[in-house]
């Protein structure tokens, strides 16, 4: 399987099951595009009459691209199919928990699928027994992997901070002990930032995501706080104490885009001229009937941003000012290995959330949902069907992902978006895969170029 494109004056093909990534000229793209379904004599006869190039050109061309596939460059057959099939019977380790300290927020943000932090149920704080009996339920699950994560997560976790440096003490305490290494992660809205809270997260979390919008009336709209009132000029003074602070890195700045902002890169923009490098942009999930719903009338618009966003990138980088979109983070020469492009996040089977109460679901985004709980911290996974349902969540079990070329880029696609757009964790959330394509299209662009930038400037040097 190929796929080609055209983008910022290059023509792009991938061979999808070697990650091979080609630039040609018109030619070749187009004899590529051909190649499967036209005999030579039919290229020779279509490209002659389109370029008006001598015959022995264009079979110099077809030659070429023969032996990319006979090198397994181009063309190259789909080796991983029967290896998703095993993924229900295959054994998992419980490598990550997600710990919802605190199920209760001091922002009334709208569009948040958490209900405000409530989660469709009551308020709580987790206690340092649950989060405690949740660490050792994770050690005991964790078999021989010694690299363990926890994400402090919530509503707003900073609202029960002092659970959360009791269980990271904790944790560094028994890691001799019990031979893992903790890496911790936090995610906050900012408002209860303060010194106290910067020198924990400095000494001891390997990343902080931190919540805006971008511009100021952009993510006043939406995040408010429960008096009403907007919360950017309280927390984006914190966001860059905390930046300056931790040294530009170990961090990324995470927003919302809406129907109200399809021209979210001003924001991404706005947010690097604050000084933030690290950055993430995410598309709204919400019912369709929500007035800041995404629409398929704002597809062109987004898919134009993301390429506006793909080349100021470009510009920043040569001018010696670059910054990270999260999205775009791709590596070609390697990357995550073939079980992990097949299978994903692995929520629900690798990675699980834990409420306040000690419950364990699938993943953040299925807390509260009955069907989807997986048992308890104390009893451990109960509830083994839902976890065989989520073994099948691969690029292999969506028959929407047979024939698309960036299965092994989304490996599937998120289970919790294809449950809440088609009421099945192994559908597919159409709108998504949209926007991911174009996003990795963008992101194999920037490739390209880059390799290009490099070869001149080692011409130059």
């Amino acid at each position: 399987m190929i796929h080609r494109y055209k983008q910022n004056g290059y023509n792009i093909v991938l061979d999808v099951f070697s990650g091979s990534v080609h630039v040609v000229d018109d030619l070749a793209y187009d004899i590529i595009g051909m190649y499967e379904n036209t005999d030579t004599d039919g290229i020779i006869a279509a490209m002659t009459e389109k370029y008006g190039v001598d015959a022995s050109e264009i079979r110099d061309c077809i030659d070429d691209v023969e032996e990319l596939k006979n090198e397994g460059k181009l063309f190259t057959e789909d080796e991983y199919e029967d290896l998703a099939f095993d993924f229900k019977a295959r054994n998992t380790v419980v490598k990550a928990l997600c710990l919802h300290v605190a199920h209760t927020c001091n922002l009334n943000c709208e569009y948040c699928f958490a209900s405000q932090g409530k989660y469709h149920g009551d308020r709580a704080l987790m206690s340092f027994e649950v989060a405690k009996q949740a660490i050792d339920f994770l050690i005991e699950n964790s078999g021989s992997r010694r690299n363990l994560e926890v994400d402090f997560f919530g509503g707003e976790p900073l609202m029960n901070f002092e659970v959360v440096k009791q269980i990271t003490a904790y944790c560094r305490s028994i890691e001799k002990e019990k031979g893992k290494n903790f890496r911790f992660t936090l995610t906050t809205n900012g408002v209860l930032l303060d010194d106290e809270v910067i020198d924990f997260a400095n000494k001891e979390c390997h990343n902080v995501v931190l919540s805006l919008d971008g511009r100021k009336e952009v993510h006043d709209r939406l995040r408010k706080t429960v008096n009403g009132k907007g919360s950017y000029d309280t927390i984006v003074p914190k966001f860059r104490h905390f930046v300056e602070r931790r040294g530009n890195k170990g961090y990324y700045i995470r927003g919302t885009f809406t129907h109200n902002n399809t021209d979210f890169t001003e924001d991404i923009f706005h947010m690097a001229d604050l000084g933030f490098t690290e950055l993430s942009m995410e598309p709204v999930v919400c019912p369709p009937d929500d007035p800041y719903a995404l629409t398929y009338d704002d597809l062109p618009v987004l898919f134009e941003q993301y390429e506006i966003l793909a080349k100021d990138m470009l510009r920043r980088e040569k001018e010696g000012k670059p910054i990270t979109f999260y999205h775009y983070m791709l590596d070609l020469s390697s990357g995550p290995c073939i079980y992990k492009r097949i299978s994903g996040c692995g929520s629900g089977t690798e990675y699980m959330a834990v409420t306040p109460w000690g419950d364990l679901y699938p993943c953040h985004q299925f807390v509260g949902y009955p069907d989807y709980l997986l048992g308890n911290v104390y009893d451990g996974v109960t509830n083994p069907e839902v976890q065989n349902e989520f073994k099948l969540c691969n690029a292999y079990a969506r028959p929407d992902c047979r024939d698309c070329w960036a299965k092994l880029y989304c490996s599937g696609g998120c289970a919790a978006n294809a449950y809440h757009a088609t009421g099945s964790v192994t559908g597919t959330y159409q709108y998504g895969c949209e926007l991911f394509k174009k996003r990795i299209e963008c992101a194999i662009m920037m490739k390209v170029a880059q390799a290009e930038n490099n070869n001149e400037n080692e011409v130059t040097a």
